[in-house]
C-alpha cells in the first residue's frame, strides 16, 4: 500500500526514491544551521518537531501521533489508545547518564509515535540527548545493521546489547559534519534506503 503522500506519487519505488532524498537533504540543512541544537533534548516535543522537518513537505501526517496501530514483524507498538500517556510518562524519564538516555530511547521506541519515520527521527532525537547530556554522539556508521536492528528488537526484554552496541559507537565529534551525514546514511540504510549519499545531496 502507497502511503497518502503530498508529493502526489503513485508509485512506491518513486516515493521512497523522494522520501529518501528529501528528508536526507532536510537533514543535512537543519545540521548545518544549527537548528537542532536550539531542541530541548529528551522532549517529545523535540522529537515531533524533528519528524515534522524531516518529512513535513512529504506527509500531512508528519509530526503528528499516529491514529493507527502498527506492528514490525511480530511485534506490536504501543496501541493508539494509550500512547498519549505512554509519551507523557517517557518524556519525564531522567536522562542524565548514559543508561538512562539509552533507556528513554528503548521506549520511545515502543511507542512509535508516528506512522512512518520513526527510527530515522528518533536516533537524531538520541544524538541529541547525548550530546546534550554527555558531550557525544553516536557514530552510526560504525554499527552494523543486523547487529542494530537485534538488539533493538530484544531491548524491550533485555537492554544490555544495545546499550554495548552503542557505548561502543560513541564518538566526542559532536559538531563534526561528517560524522552527523555519514551517521543518517547509516541510520537510513538500517530501514533500507541507499540511493543518496548525504553529503552530496
Amino acid at each position: 500500500m502507497i502511503l497518502e503522500n503530498k508529493l502526489g506519487i503513485k508509485s512506491e519505488i518513486e516515493l521512497v526514491k523522494e522520501e529518501e532524498r528529501i528528508s536526507k537533504l532536510k537533514a543535512k540543512n537543519l545540521f548545518e544551521s544549527g537548528f537542532f541544537d536550539t531542541l530541548k533534548a529528551g522532549t517529545f516535543e523535540s522529537l515531533r518537531v524533528i519528524h515534522f522537518e524531516l518529512f513535513g513537505d512529504i506527509y500531512e501526517f508528519a509530526g503528528k501521533i499516529r491514529d493507527v496501530n502498527i506492528s514490525k514483524g511480530n511485534f506490536r507498538f504501543a496501541p493508539t489508545t494509550y500512547l498519549n500517556d505512554a509519551l507523557k510518562q517517557i518524556e519525564s524519564m531522567p536522562q542524565s547518564n548514559f543508561d538512562e538516555i539509552v533507556e528513554k530511547y528503548i521506549e520511545m521506541n515502543v511507542a512509535h509515535p508516528f506512522r512512518e519515520g520513526n527510527g530515522r527521527s528518533m536516533r537524531i532525537w538520541l544524538d541529541l540527548m547525548l550530546k546534550n547530556e554527555l558531550e557525544k554522539v553516536v557514530d552510526w556508521n560504525s554499527i552494523e545493521r543486523d547487529d542494530y536492528l537485534m538488539a533493538m528488537e530484544r531491548s524491550p526484554i533485555k537492554d544490555v546489547e544495545i546499550k554495548q552496541l552503542l557505548k561502543n559507537a560513541l564518538s566526542s565529534e559532536i559538531n563534526n559534519a561528517d560524522v552527523f551525514m555519514k551517521g543518517i546514511d547509516a541510520s537510513y540504510y538500517y530501514e533500507g534506503y541507499t540511493l543518496y549519499k548525504t553529503k552530496e545531496l
